[in-house]
């Protein structure tokens, strides 16, 4: 079934078109990786593994390195899918309340075809280092700009091999989430307070591979601090081991990891899945696949160890960290030459290997080349088609699921009320209208939301309230929901305050946000200006791996307010005033104070405010009137809505990013030009998505993605592709799409189209997502 084919499309092949042509590589896989392997931290990543694991195969990038793949030979591909992908080592999963017996004929019916093979896939612990290494490795940036202050440092433990000891592996988490967790956790607080970076990275431990590992760094860092952020950390482990924690950040950590544990919220990805990928980290390595999902008795054997002795947590660090050799300083510095040497070498090699190829072997990747294209543009035939399971319009379900809402008020409030099952979690979020500030106020918001929750108030400084939210909540922090509404101008656009707590600590958490809305401190330069340097420093590092959310919202934002919000509080113009304001907070910080305090003063009044509870209903009646309570002590200042001038001409834009592969999108509003809203458009986006723009700009332009984005409350619909080699190219596809669908659409194509169309609109939702 493998043919050179796969591999050219997919991998990696030589293209060539005309005999006088530069060569050049193309492939999906290919290109996705150029773009994977322009992101900091997704280099950064490959070279701490690389690092870590030099002997065995973590070493190597599951992805493929772009300038070690075209040595890949179609006889070593086919090889290597013939062993490692035969039946024989496969894990076999099912979830579900079908019948077993059912499911094993299934498998039954395709695993009979196979013999048995054996394949040796184990990953051998690696051995420790006698010595701890430190390695540096370049990073493409943009050229002409500051880079002095753009290093990455990270500092890389592997942990001998835990296996079946899930009380050991419970331990690490709650030692990880007390150090790093939160903004007040000591380690990551004594990086951030160093001001030696713009924020912390390195995730803490991880429990993922054979080996777990522990990492931690810092980003944004100048040359002159590299040693400083190595020192720091050892440091700060080297004080805790040997002082120990506080207790409450030690019940912070038990108590956030042991609530994430029994809530079980794995959003919207599926909850099968998200088993099945845990019960794998143990079965790839033939250990017990059930262990993982039994958190009760591990988590209480740590628990009673914990209470019994206020040193074992620190006794982690001597011994998993302090005394262990295995360790990679990683140091990634900025090379503004990088991109423009690996295209100058890649044309190089090229050019080298077509001045050794004769007319005859020239004439080959010619007809290889057609070939190719030809079977691109050649459309599977139906015997093909037919030979892959399908739904049907009947096995959808034809009822529309409606999610219980209970319309009320609180303290003259307006309060939704949603009637759910959530295995006794109170859900809440409390909503403040953001059409009541003025346009200039827009960018602070998210700034203003997280220092709600991260800079501290009256009583408590920000540690002591991170600590206390750990204790007595699954969490409680701020998010932004903004969307267009329909037949109206103006869009919805809120800041919200979200929290979660059991029932029975329902109301410490709205004493928490009693006192977070109330007396926040926002007086606090220095944590405000940590704050704003790890935003910006967020997204900076999110435009390369985020390219196609960055171009997207970006053009949108010149069709409708929701979207020109978006990109006022997410995108390109939030970073821009993200840029500013970091030199603001250091010159001006009064006036950066009274832009926060004049956020405060007009969204935080009982006239702004909307509330949202999901919750069932024996529990909403003890905490209805307790929430009444909170809303009665908001202040109750008249409000006024403002109007957003925010319509600016059309123009094309281009926006460059130290990347190997291109971004790019094009869109317009349907609605101005005459289209009538009419459902069958998810329909017919699905079916561009699927089928001309994956054939057109993926299949055959070689970019890893394209998608189709449309808005049925204002009309923009947008194409956008990711990870992309082209550019003229893909505009011309993007133009060509009404050409496309005047060939009319199959009866065939047109049922798989609505079935994709309505899997997007009824997707997986738990208790918290549905209210």
């Amino acid at each position: 079934l493998i043919t050179p084919n796969h591999l050219a499309q997919e991998g990696w092949h030589l293209e060539l078109e005309n005999v006088d042509d530069p060569l050049i590589y193309k492939g999906v896989v290919f290109n996705e990786m150029k773009g994977a392997y322009s992101s900091p931290e997704g280099v950064l990543y490959r070279h701490i593994k690389e690092s870590m694991f030099p002997d065995n195969a973590y070493r190597h990038d599951s992805g493929g390195d772009p300038e070690v793949m075209p040595n890949l030979t179609y006889e070593q591909f086919r090889t290597f899918h013939e062993t490692y992908y035969h039946p024989s080592n496969s894990r076999i999963v099912f979830y579900g309340d079908d019948d077993p017996v059912q499911r094993l004929k299934l498998a039954d019916s395709y695993l009979r075809e196979f013999d048995k093979a054996e394949v040796d896939t184990a990953v051998p612990p690696h051995a420790p280092f006698e010595k701890p290494q430190r390695f540096t490795y370049p990073y493409s940036v943009e050229t002409g700009g500051d880079n002095s202050q753009k290093h990455y440092v990270t500092v890389n433990w592997v942990l001998p091999p835990a296996d079946d000891d899930m009380a050991l592996q419970r331990a690490l988490n709650i030692l990880s989430m007390t150090l790093l967790g939160t903004a007040g956790s000591p380690l990551r607080k004594a990086l951030v307070d160093s001001g030696l970076g713009e924020d912390v990275i390195g995730g803490g431990y991880s429990s993922r591979m054979r080996q777990g590992t522990f990492s931690v760094g810092m980003k944004g860092v100048q040359a002159e601090h590299i040693v400083g952020v190595e020192r720091l950390v050892l440091y700060t482990l080297r004080k805790l081991a040997d002082e120990g924690f506080e207790p409450e950040a030690v019940e912070a950590a038990v108590n956030s990891i042991e609530f994430s544990l029994r809530e079980n919220n794995t959003g919207a990805f599926p909850r099968g899945l998200s088993l099945t990928f845990s019960a794998l980290f143990n079965w790839l390595h033939d250990l017990d696949p059930l262990n993982p999902l039994k958190f009760e008795a591990p988590l209480t054997a740590v628990k009673e160890t914990i209470a019994q002795d206020s040193m074992y947590l620190p006794g982690l660090i001597h011994t998993y960290l302090l005394q262990n050799n295995h360790r990679a300083t990683v140091v990634l510095e900025p090379d503004p030459e990088l991109q423009q040497r690996k295209e100058t070498a890649e044309k190089e090699k090229l050019a080298a290997i077509k001045a050794r190829l004769n007319e005859a072997q020239l004439n080959d990747i010619i007809r290889q080349t057609r070939e190719l294209k030809a079977l691109q543009e050649k459309p599977d035939s139906p015997e093909t088609v037919a030979m892959l399971p399908r739904l049907t319009l009947a096995d959808l379900d034809k009822e529309n699921k409606t999610i219980p809402t209970e319309h009320t008020k609180a303290a003259g409030v307006k309060t939704l009320f949603h009637d759910l099952f959530t295995n006794g979690i109170v859900y809440l979020e409390l909503g403040m209208d953001l059409h009541t500030l003025p346009a200039d106020l827009l960018p602070y918001v998210k700034l203003f939301g997280q220092a709600l929750v991260e800079i501290g108030t009256e009583r408590e400084d920000f540690v002591q309230l991170q600590q206390r939210i750990g204790r007595k909540t699954g969490g409680i922090y701020p998010t932004t929901f903004l969307s267009a509404r329909r037949g109206q101008k103006e869009a919805a656009a809120w800041l919200f305050l979200r929290g979660k707590a059991a029932v029975g600590k329902g109301q410490e958490m709205l004493d928490i946000m009693r006192d977070v809305l109330l007396t926040v401190s926002l007086d606090n330069q220095e944590r405000f200006r940590q704050m704003v340097l790890r935003a910006k420093a967020g997204l900076e590092s999110g435009l390369v791996p985020s390219g196609h959310s960055v171009v997207n919202r970006r053009l949108r934002s010149y069709f409708s307010e929701s979207s020109w919000v978006a990109e006022q509080m997410n995108g390109i113009e939030y970073l821009f005033f993200l840029r500013r304001l970091a030199e603001q907070v250091e010159q001006d910080w009064p006036s950066v104070l009274a832009k926060l305090e004049a956020v405060r003063a007009i969204l935080i009044s009982r006239q702004n405010m909307l509330a949202n509870v999901t919750l069932d209903a024996e529990n909403w009646r003890e905490f209805e009137p307790r929430l009444a309570n909170l809303l009665g002590q908001m202040p109750d200042v008249p409000v006024e809505m403002k109007v957003w001038d925010w319509k600016r001409p059309f123009q094309n834009e281009g926006l460059t990013i130290p990347a190997q592969v291109n971004y790019v999108a094009k869109g317009g509003n349907l609605y101005e030009l005459g289209y009538q809203e009419h459902g069958s458009v998810a329909a017919i986006a699905n079916y561009i998505r699927t089928t001309y723009l994956w054939e057109k700009v993926r299949v055959q332009g070689g970019a890893y993605g394209a998608l189709i984005g449309f808005s049925n409350y204002t009309g923009v619909l947008t194409c956008y592709s990711y990870r992309d080699p082209n550019l003229l190219q893909t505009i011309d596809v993007y133009d060509h799409v009404a050409t496309f669908l005047q060939r009319g659409i199959s009866d065939d194509d047109l049922t798989k189209s609505i079935i994709g169309a309505i899997s997007s609109m009824d997707s997986y939702e738990l208790p918290d997502a549905k209210g």
